[in-house]
């Protein structure tokens, strides 16, 4: 189905690239798939959230926020050939977010299926 524009000529249904950044990263984070900003610029792809390569300024912003949060903690690795990397790690009180925005989402979707299903109805 084609989406059609709104009066502010943005498409509907679209919304903030970052809306879902930071539960992402932690989820990135908790399942262990990276640890470094550029891998999560990557893993984070895969959740959908994001069209097209995440950018990168973006990530490591949101890093920030949630290493001043204590939702992630950070340190540099030097033990590999090249230049320092920062390393991240999920904290506990990020286990803690992470499960809040899960149960955010699922009360989203319920929400939203809801809708689509009332729509549904009207056809």
């Amino acid at each position: 189905m084609k989406r059609k524009k709104t009066d502010t000529g943005r498409q509907a249904g679209q919304g903030k690239a970052e809306r879902y950044m930071k539960p992402s990263l932690l989820l990135a984070l908790e399942e262990g798939q990276s640890c470094h900003g550029y891998e999560l610029v990557k893993s984070i792809q895969d959740y959908g959230f994001v069209q097209g390569k995440a950018p990168p300024g973006m990530v490591y912003r949101h890093l920030r926020q949630l290493e001043e949060d204590g939702f992630v903690t950070s340190s540099w690795q030097t033990d590999e050939a090249g230049p320092a990397k920062r390393a991240y790690k999920i904290t506990s009180e990020g286990r803690e977010a992470l499960c809040g925005w899960v149960d955010f989402m699922e009360q989203q979707a319920m929400l939203l299926k809801d809708f689509v299903l009332r729509y549904k109805s009207l056809r």
